[in-house]
């Protein structure tokens, strides 16, 4: 039985169904099937190494400061393992740090994971389902791109919330009363986020989330779900399964939960400028030394790419996270007082 067949049983015995259901629904079997990566959209590591790159300095450069401790690094939900592979390069050159960092993937994706294996081949690396199931023996460093975005939401409006219901032969929005402001939020984003921070404040660490989303909660309005397939963006209702389904991350929300369980919390601050003081730029001029004409435009293009305001530089966010008595960590001394 087709997932749209499944769904439209589930509305013909239970009523319509909140839009958190219906997206975990269709992201659980859109997930499960063809790798999606380079397919339907492009994630930042896969644009260029640079980005994976200055993520692994901001690795390094934490757990020297940190005392180079023994810890657990971490990924949610790691695509192709490109970030991580970027990363350990790097690290691979600062001694002593890469056997200090066990390797942990939290990701549900079979096809994914043999790609990750792949990537990371030779390396003692861990795969886990959920994040309780990372250990909690040492202090983790946690990784998260482009995660918290495809994890449902709720959205609620002029006294309704959203669900989806069956009619006609079409899946299709509908408003049913429900008590409460008029918001979009993810409880699945805040529980994670949670749990997290509650093992950060035991264990130790930090954690960095780089997503696209807000600063604060609202900025965008209640509602911006969106789905794209094949890199254009399509109706969230029809073909439920065949397309990524995704929303803005309400960065103030993660940054309250973990305020909440005693961590302190560092931006969010606009990916470019991110990027930017992490030394990005540098990198581009060294990978350019030597380099054509087009290699060296196709470099410039993908720097462009991933720090302009008009393309990933403003609307994507960096949120770090550190547990009591960790580093402040790289990246973040624009925040604002």
């Amino acid at each position: 039985m087709s997932l749209a067949e499944q769904l439209r049983d589930r509305i013909a015995a239970d009523g319509p169904l909140r839009l958190d259901a219906w997206m975990a629904a269709c992201n659980s079997a859109y997930y499960a099937g063809e790798d999606p990566l380079c397919r339907d959209f492009t994630t930042a590591p896969e644009i260029s190494q640079m980005f994976g790159e200055v993520i692994g300095g901001w690795i390094g450069d934490l757990w020297l400061r940190a005392g180079k401790p023994a810890c657990h690094l971490v990924e949610l939900g790691p695509g192709h393992g490109t970030l991580l592979a970027d990363a350990l390069r790097l690290l691979d050159r600062l001694p002593g740090c890469a056997a200090a960092l066990q390797l942990h993937l939290v990701e549900t994706s079979l096809a994914l994971r043999a790609v990750q294996r792949s990537r990371l081949a030779g390396r003692d690396a861990h795969w886990h389902e959920r994040v309780d199931q990372l250990p909690d023996d040492r202090p983790l460093i946690i990784i998260a791109n482009e995660f918290f975005d495809a994890l449902p939401i709720r959205q609620r409006r002029q006294g309704c919330e959203l669900h989806v219901d069956f009619a006609d032969g079409l899946f299709g929005p509908c408003w049913l009363p429900a008590d409460g402001a008029d918001a979009e939020w993810c409880d699945d984003a805040l529980a994670i986020a949670g749990h997290l921070a509650g093992r950060l404040a035991r264990q130790g660490g930090a954690a960095l989330f780089i997503d696209y989303g807000y600063a604060h909660a609202g900025l965008n309005g209640p509602d911006t779900l969106q789905a794209v397939h094949r890199g254009q963006y399509v109706s969230p209702w029809l073909n439920p399964g065949e397309h990524d389904l995704t929303a803005h991350v309400d960065f103030s929300a993660l940054a309250a939960v973990a305020g909440a369980r005693g961590l302190a919390a560092h931006g969010p601050v606009a990916q470019g400028a991110f990027l930017g003081a992490l030394g990005i730029g540098a990198r581009a001029d060294a990978l350019k030394q030597g380099k054509g004409p087009a290699d060296a435009a196709a470099i410039t293009a993908a720097l462009l790419r991933l720090t302009a305001p008009q393309q990933m530089g403003a609307i994507f966010q960096a949120l770090g996270l550190t547990a009591p008595g960790w580093p402040v960590p790289a990246g973040f001394a624009m925040e604002r007082p």
